[in-house]
């Protein structure tokens, strides 16, 4: 691993390409490596975990829209698409699309939590769907994979986005971008022109994340993803792109990034040095902001001291800036406290998640946000009891800390009771966290998979699906074109379909 500073250009001044970032990413992307076994098992693990959540969502608005529009661009030769049968092609453009929504929609899959936090999974539906189409074989689809995580990391650990309210696909469009140019084994000025247009093209605010939320975040990442696709394409055939797209003096950090980002330096893999940073990365128990997953484990941890959860009067939450801001009562967001919400901001509220997980022991992504659930009245008393505070000493455990494994994710939670009885109890990872008390490994990610897929699946294609995952690395060509899942007939809604579009 090298160290390179990031510089920022002066008005006139110019900065040779070789040390400009998108260079530095793209020969990072461009040079070989020799694969581990724990870098191939965890590209695994992430391919079943997006299986899961995506057919967990097949059926939800965004999904059966983004499939409508993608069902209209047939190719034999062309990608698979979540749900449909493995003969049926499309685009890959379009089957990116359509995937990368259904594995977002349910906010349910990977993370990473670094000066920016994001969901590096994002990036798989796109990278598989071009290797489909291209003809690429296992091992260039798991170097692919681990080249985004492995840029999507260093970026995160590097230069800070939300503080800036940009949002976190911004580090998404020149991840899958890496690695597609990986994938399909492209020089490094062909990469590196690609990264550009993509960076440039992947930068969108958070308004999409606050106030009267939409399903934009379930797109968010099906449009990068495609706006990667095309950037490597145009490169390919000779195109350019604005440079240098992250330190010129009208650059991304220099006009939109500028809190939090002074003195840049990023670490990147040199010559045939392991991409491991999936390693860095984990996935969610529950189907809720990251933020939240410990949350969820500490109500469950703490409601067995509480007899009755009408008795509580008052309850403080303490931790970190992030939690406080954009999932808790800091963020100043009253759609938070509101039962007539979206999923997508309930998804992001610590005190609606934590009144219900308090009140159920329990954590479904559907039925916790369902009409029934968030209109109880006494949900509704509980959850506007519930306060969050930043702390410092969370911040410093949180913060302070360098490694992205190592940052603690928790809080502590004080529950004041109608007696005057306090009870108070803290947890520092999500259960599920490599360092939490039930940390996730094949097994845990096969069952959050088949509990997924209910009714929706037959066996034999759970079963076909993850033989082809336990021998990835050695997949042909055409057993990567079979690495999807096919849904049960008669259970995929296509009734956006009927509806003519522009398309």
């Amino acid at each position: 691993m090298k160290q390179y500073k990031i510089q920022i250009q002066k008005p006139g001044q110019q900065i040779l390409k070789e040390e400009q970032l998108a260079y530095r990413i793209a020969k990072m992307a461009s040079q070989d490596w020799v694969l581990t076994n724990e870098i191939t098992e965890m590209v695994g693990n992430r391919i079943i975990d997006n299986a899961g959540v995506a057919i967990a969502a097949i059926n939800r608005d965004p999904v059966r829209i983004a499939r409508a529009q993608a069902m209209q661009f047939k190719n034999n030769n062309g990608a698979t698409i979540f749900g449909l049968n493995d003969n049926k092609k499309y685009d890959c453009q379009w089957a990116a699309w359509a995937n990368s929504v259904a594995v977002r929609e349910l906010d349910f899959h990977d993370n990473i939590m670094a000066k920016e936090t994001c969901h590096p999974g994002d990036s798989i539906p796109t990278i598989l769907a071009v290797a489909q189409q291209n003809n690429c074989n296992g091992e260039d689809l798991v170097k692919a994979i681990a080249t985004s995580y492995e840029t999507q990391l260093r970026l995160s650990v590097s230069i800070a986005l939300n503080p800036n309210k940009i949002d976190h696909i911004g580090h998404l469009g020149p991840a899958v971008t890496s690695a597609i140019g990986k994938l399909l084994k492209l020089d490094t000025e062909t990469i590196y022109q690609a990264i550009q247009w993509s960076a440039h093209t992947s930068i969108f605010t958070r308004q999409g994340r606050k106030g009267q939320l939409s399903s934009w975040k379930a797109y968010a990442p099906g449009l990068v993803g495609k706006n990667a696709i095309d950037a490597i394409d145009k490169a390919i055939r000779g195109d350019t792109s604005p440079s240098p797209v992250w330190e010129g003096d009208y650059g991304i950090i220099k006009i939109l990034l500028k809190k939090d980002n002074k003195d840049i330096y990023i670490n990147l893999p040199e010559d045939n040095e392991p991409r491991n940073g999936i390693l860095g990365t984990f996935t969610k128990e529950h189907s809720a902001g990251y933020h939240g997953n410990s949350l969820i484990d500490l109500a469950f941890k703490i409601r067995s001291k509480i007899e009755d959860t009408k008795k509580i009067k008052k309850i403080n939450i303490y931790s970190k800036k992030y939690t406080h801001i954009v999932m808790g009562s800091g963020s100043n967001d009253k759609e938070k406290y509101s039962p007539k919400a979206t999923r997508e901001t309930l998804d992001h509220s610590a005190m609606y998640i934590f009144a219900v997980a308090l009140e159920d022991g329990s954590w479904h992504h559907e039925k916790s946000y369902c009409e029934e659930r968030k209109n109880r009245e006494e949900t509704i008393k509980l959850w506007n009891k519930i306060e969050t505070f930043e702390s410092d000493e969370w911040n410093k455990k949180y913060y302070e800390e360098p490694n992205p494994l190592k940052k603690v994710q928790g809080g502590k939670v004080e529950i004041f009771m109608n007696n005057g009885k306090k009870i108070v109890d803290q947890i520092d990872f999500a259960n599920a966290h490599p360092n939490g008390k039930t940390p996730f490994k094949r097994p845990e990610y096969i069952t959050k998979m088949i509990n997924l897929f209910e009714d929706m699946v037959q066996n034999e294609e759970k079963e076909n699906f993850l033989n082809l995952i336990e021998n990835l690395e050695k997949l042909d060509q055409t057993q990567i074109k079979q690495l999807n899942i096919s849904c049960n007939e008669g259970k995929i809604n296509l009734d956006k379909n009927k509806i003519k579009g522009v398309f």
